[in-house]
């Protein structure tokens, strides 16, 4: 059979030789950096002004005085004004093997071969084709039926195509069943199941959203019998009215509060008893637990009609069983993703399945319990400072003191400014969450992380 020409040159040798030589040049670099270091003087004042040029250009500052120089070792990230900080949110886990990991710059380099920048609803290639595969066959190890895979550009994108999907399966059902505390992004639909008023002020009401209270750790049977008390009473109250129920199954902004088998299966029950989809929130959990899919994690297999993936797998999708297949034209948009992220969100899934990183014993959990037992042993050392840590897999959590909104601010920024990357999470009490870069990260990185945190803490302590 004839050699088709893309991949006569993805195997041309000088093709390989060329990518080894920007592999070497980049380990070369990478030698010299290996820790986090203060800005360059003389680049500050510089850096500083674009960070407030930026700000007013896109209409709202940064969180972060954030700009990267495009160089990083792993955790590891420089910034333009010569700092380097340990990256320990990773964009809220949309970095999984980090900074420069060269993996992903192999990966890309190879993307870059292709015909075009970005694929497309109307045209893509074999790689789009494999990738669905890949995901199909991965969410269906445990019995699910998920049987069709449409790919996106974002995770708000996945959520807003199983929406589209699910009310168009169920209309007239016109409502929503929700967690309070939830989260499932900012479009004008999405900002009216966030379970928070500040991101829908101003914003027209679109869609009906009941909440159901989540699950509580300290009292499992007490929350459990409460959730679905709150579930019977919308259901009764609106009869064949709930298009479908959102679960997000690890609440993420909402404070990194895993739910649990019996909770989960319990209302999914119920769900399944009155003719109500369940749609499962995985942009977010997705490769952060013991298994690919967080709904593995669970055993919550035989009830997912609709899941959405995201962050970590680069390029979006949203999975749905053959009854929510949707009428032509539902679900279409320009692009499908960029071909560098379909083919880094390959290599990612395939890395992760084939290298340890799941099981109870895995890679994943072995780094989660590390930086927990790090965090109990600070909070030992410096009683009153650490409750928790919360959170499960590779998203994890901690309050620091007192958990008030802006103690909680004021501790992330002096942790940045030390050298840290985190982010805030949950309210009544706040929270310090991490997403660690899984593909890279080390328990010394963990290690030098958690001397920053505890030395952060004391600091905060004595002011």
């Amino acid at each position: 059979m004839k050699k088709l020409l893309a991949d006569a040159l993805a195997d041309d040798p000088r093709v390989e030789q060329a990518i080894q030589m920007i592999l070497d040049a980049l380990t070369d670099q990478q030698a010299n950096l290996t820790n986090h270091r203060s800005p360059d003087p003389d680049l500050k004042a510089a850096y500083d002004q674009s960070i407030e040029q930026f700000g007013k250009m896109r209409g709202g500052k940064l969180y972060y005085p954030y700009l990267s120089s495009g160089f990083g070792n792993g955790a590891l990230v420089e910034l333009a004004d010569g700092s380097a900080k340990y990256d320990f949110v990773t964009g809220i886990g949309a970095h999984p093997w980090g900074h420069a990991h060269p993996d992903m710059v192999r990966t890309g380099l190879h993307a870059a071969l292709c015909d075009t920048v970005m694929q497309g609803n109307l045209q893509q290639s074999t790689h789009c084709t494999t990738l669905v595969r890949t995901l199909l066959d991965q969410a269906c190890k445990s019995g699910a039926t998920l049987e069709h895979c449409f790919l996106t550009t974002s995770g708000a994108m996945a959520n807003e195509n199983a929406l589209k999907i699910i009310f168009q399966k169920k209309t007239p059902a016109n409502r929503i069943l929700a967690f309070e505390g939830c989260f499932m992004g900012r479009s004008i639909t999405l900002a009216q199941i966030t379970d928070k008023p500040a991101y829908r002020l101003g914003l027209p009401q679109t869609i009906a959203v009941d909440y159901v209270p989540y699950f509580d750790p300290r009292n499992p049977q007490a929350s459990t019998d409460r959730a679905l008390a709150v579930l019977k009473r919308h259901l009764a109250r609106y009869p064949n009215q709930h298009a479908a129920m959102c679960f997000e199954l690890v609440l993420g902004e909402g404070g990194y509060y895993p739910g649990d088998t019996g909770f989960f299966t319990t209302l999914m029950k119920e769900l399944k008893t009155n003719d109500v989809p369940v749609m499962i929130d995985e942009v977010q959990t997705f490769g952060r637990t013991t298994r690919l899919f967080a709904f593995q994690h669970f055993g919550l297999d035989d009830y997912a009609d609709v899941v959405t993936i995201g962050k970590l797998s680069q390029v979006c999708a949203t999975l749905f069983t053959d009854q929510f297949t949707p009428k032509p034209g539902l679900i279409s948009q320009t692009f499908t993703g960029a071909t560098s992220s379909i083919f880094a969100a390959q290599k990612i899934i395939d890395t992760l399945t084939s290298d340890g990183f799941f099981g109870t014993d895995g890679r994943i959990m072995k780094l989660h319990d590390h930086f927990v037992n790090q965090l109990n042993a600070i909070g030992q050392r410096l009683p009153g400072s650490v409750q928790g840590p919360f959170g499960l897999g590779a998203m994890i959590a901690f309050t620091p003191f007192d958990g008030h909104i802006e103690t909680v601010k004021n501790f992330i920024a002096a942790l940045y400014e030390a050298g840290v990357i985190a982010f805030l999470a949950g309210a009544n009490p706040a929270r310090v969450r991490f997403l660690m870069p899984l593909g890279t990260v080390t328990t010394q990185d963990i290690d030098a992380v958690c001397s920053i945190i505890e030395a952060t803490l004391a600091k905060t302590k004595r002011s």
